[in-house]
């Protein structure tokens, strides 16, 4: 990426844009349909594309000329393949892919298959394709990986090329983390995907679904999205999938399209037309559909040889078993209805087990009715966004399932829940009851909102954001501490003869943040802080929001000045504390409480009773739970406190309400005006230390451990690296870092 823009862009999907077709010796190639495909072919063509996957073949079928040919043929188009064996083929895509996680992701649980065997074929070949897009990824380019079959990727591309553009999206749900959970490899799919600068999703949901994810399995915290991933922050949002829609619209105007749509029409006659279009999956509740149809010809035998529906089941994973019964008993079901409901005239359900070419798709969808899609569980589901775009300004109405992606977009359609059959029933009845101009109406605001958000802007918004992401971490990385900065901070130490420390303590000089106040220092904090201290010309003071009796056990002997509760009460050379702000601490009555109320109410979490200030902890409780009250008693303390002279400041794991005149900056302030120093170094981890970083003079060197924005000068990674650069200074161990 240079200046925000995009550079060459590197697709790696599990299948090619082209299938390839061995026949009778030969290699064929046709295109394969799909919206991925469509929609990057959307993307300006200044922005060169190389896609990366399996090219539909195994590899032991193919003669060393044959994939000469197809490597020769492929790279005509763009296209570079991961030749792939029958059996990982088997184990990796049949295996893991859609016998663990497809069932599991999509809500199935007890389908889920747990092998170890799966597991380890999935790893070979997403180290597979990570070997193929090293062949060719070069500096600059941005690498877009996709869908559930290569959830490995991102890390294994991350570790090989630390500094490449990485972008990955799913194209199915992300489930609560109480599914997700049951996956013993939870925790390496997790970092996995977090190897990518931006992760995408097609609903808030799914977001809000991994995240809970990654924080309950990985510890990793999030702030608006954003990751702290070891060096990086990158980004999870949602970026819901649009169709060609002009494609749709325009179908019509086609002459086969016309003459399909009018043949239909002709045969079926003034019936009405319900339409249901899916894979042959279980996740589609395509049986589930059926039978509602059923209890609708039941329940209202008027409609019976006045409606017709054409139910299209387009085959997928035909060697698994599961799917043979299903297709078997889906049969059964269609024969019972025909037979029950038909007359010599009449067929009540029209069947057809294949795939349909875009002109009879889009005759159907024009001459439909009704359009059921109805899955028990749906990442997005395009079907019902194209039935809506091909409808134009003719009538029609959707009924569709609240678990698909598409129903957060398609509000106006007729909205149920799939599992309900009797609600089906009831949308079936009022879709065809429903008046021409409600239809209409109805239509009319969900194409327009379809129309603006195509493909086309899905594919432009998602590669927009990961540029985004990447410039975030561009400007927080030339904020780094780096090597030369470090060689001139040192440098100035040595010369100088009037040095000023100000060190936060918990999250900056050490790393476990919420530990319990009994555990002190660890031997080598308090030997750095010794020497330091030790040191004539050096002034160290700590910044701590602990109580001043803590600090005086832990380090009131080193010789440090300290400072307690943020900056309300202050120990200087003398060893005598005092404060800074008036000791009027009334308003805790009316505060506390509250806070009680909500530790109750929230397990594992605690309040602490400060000089100045009350602090809610929630390190130990549930992070979902937490959140939710965190927003709840933050409100509700924010209404208490509006004409109290108190602030109400969210940490890390704590909510804390302390007095307005408390506040590092203050103390800080002390210190830095009690002496005309020629050395200052500040350094601290969270938002009580911006208000240190803030009064500070420019020449000072202001540190905040983490990369996040802040008015600190500079950022380092963790504790180590302060510690490291304390050391030297200090005379200790040398800061190679």
């Amino acid at each position: 990426m240079e200046d925000g823009k995009l550079g060459r862009l590197v697709v790696v999907a599990n299948r090619l844009p082209l299938d390839t077709i061995r026949k009778t010796g030969d290699v064929y190639f046709r295109p394969s349909p799909g919206g991925l495909a469509v929609g990057l072919s959307s993307l300006p063509q200044s922005s060169e594309r190389i896609w990366v996957g399996w090219p539909g073949v195994a590899n032991e079928k193919l003669k060393a000329e044959e994939k000469d040919k197809i490597i020769e043929r492929l790279a005509a188009e763009n296209c570079h393949p991961v030749f792939i064996s029958r059996k990982q083929m088997e184990e990796y895509y049949q295996g893991f892919c859609n016998r663990t996680i497809w069932p599991l992701f999509h809500y199935f649980p007890r389908r889920a298959v747990y092998e170890s065997r799966f597991w380890k074929i999935y790893r070979q070949v997403n180290e597979a394709f990570c070997d193929e897009v090293m062949k060719i990824a070069a500096s600059g380019d941005c690498v877009w990986v996709h869908d559930y079959q290569l959830m490995l990727l991102p890390e294994l591309l991350r570790q090989r090329m630390p500094d490449l553009e990485i972008g990955f999206f799913l194209h199915i749900p992300w489930p609560s983390f109480e599914l997700f959970r049951l996956l013993p490899w939870r925790e390496q799919i997790l970092r996995g995907l977090l190897g990518a600068d931006l992760i995408g999703f097609h609903t808030y949901d799914y977001v809000r679904h991994f995240l809970s994810s990654v924080s309950r399995i990985t510890g990793l915290e999030h702030t608006l999205g954003n990751v702290k991933v070891d060096r990086r922050v990158i980004k999870v949002d949602a970026f819901p999938m649009g169709i060609d829609y002009e494609k749709y619209e325009r179908a019509i105007e086609e002459p086969d399209v016309a003459k399909e749509a009018n043949k239909i029409r002709k045969r079926l006659e003034d019936r009405k037309i319900i339409l249901s279009i899916d894979r042959l999956d279980y996740s589609k509740g395509i049986i589930e559909r059926l039978e509602a149809f059923d209890l609708f010809l039941s329940e209202n035998p008027q409609y019976r040889g006045a409606v017709t529906l054409i139910m299209v089941a387009v085959p997928t994973r035909t060697g698994v078993e599961d799917y043979k019964e299903m297709r078997s008993r889906l049969e059964q079901l269609v024969g019972r209805i025909n037979g029950e409901y038909g007359t010599m005239g009449y067929i009540p359900v029209w069947y057809l087990y294949r795939s349909l070419p875009f002109v009879e798709l889009t005759a159907l969808y024009n001459v439909s009715d009704v359009a059921l899609v109805t899955p028990l569980r749906d990442g997005m589901n395009l079907i019902a966004k194209e039935f809506i775009a091909a409808k134009g300004d003719k009538p029609g109405v959707l009924v569709l399932s609240e678990m698909t992606g598409a129903a957060s977009e398609l509000g106006e359609s007729l909205v149920v829940n799939s599992c309900d059959k009797g609600a089906i029933v009831r949308a079936i009845k009022k879709a065809l009851e429903m008046p021409p101009a409600e239809q209409l109406e109805r239509n009319k605001v969900m194409q327009e909102r379809l129309r603006r958000y195509s493909v086309s802007r899905w594919s432009q918004d998602f590669l927009g954001a990961l540029c985004g992401i990447k410039k975030t971490q561009e400007q927080m990385f030339a904020k780094r501490l780096s090597g030369s900065t470090r060689e001139k901070l040192a440098e100035d130490y040595h010369k100088s003869n009037k040095r000023l420390f100000l060190l936060d303590y918990d999250g900056t000089l050490v790393g476990f943040k919420g530990k319990p106040a009994e555990a002190g220092p660890d031997d080598e904090i308090v030997d750095l802080l010794r020497r330091l201290s030790g040191d004539p010309r050096n002034t160290v003071v700590i910044i701590s929001g602990r109580d001043k009796t803590t600090l005086e056990n832990w380090l009131g002997d080193l010789g440090s000045g300290l400072v307690a509760e943020h900056g309300g009460w202050i120990r200087d050379e003398g060893r005598n504390w005092h404060s800074q702000a008036p000791f009027e601490m009334t308003w805790k009555k009316s505060i506390r409480p509250i806070l009680d109320l909500y530790t109750d109410r929230t397990a594992g979490a605690t309040v602490e009773e400060k000089d100045f200030s009350l602090v809610w902890h929630y390190r130990r409780a549930n992070p979902e739970l937490a959140y939710v009250r965190v927003q709840e008693l933050k409100a509700a303390l924010l209404n208490l406190t509006a004409n109290l002279d108190v602030g109400v400041f969210e940490g890390s794991k704590i909510l804390e309400v302390k007095s307005q005149v408390v506040n590092k900056g203050l103390a800080a302030e002390h210190w830095a005006r009690s002496r005309d120093w020629d050395f200052i170094l500040a350094a601290g981890d969270d938002y009580t230390d911006e208000e240190m970083f803030s009064v500070l003079p420019d020449e000072a060197y202001s540190v905040r451990v983490g990369f996040v924005a802040s008015k600190a000068r500079f950022n380092v990674d963790n504790v180590e690296d302060i510690r490291m650069l304390l050391n030297r200074l200090s005379g200790g161990s040398n800061d190679t870092a």
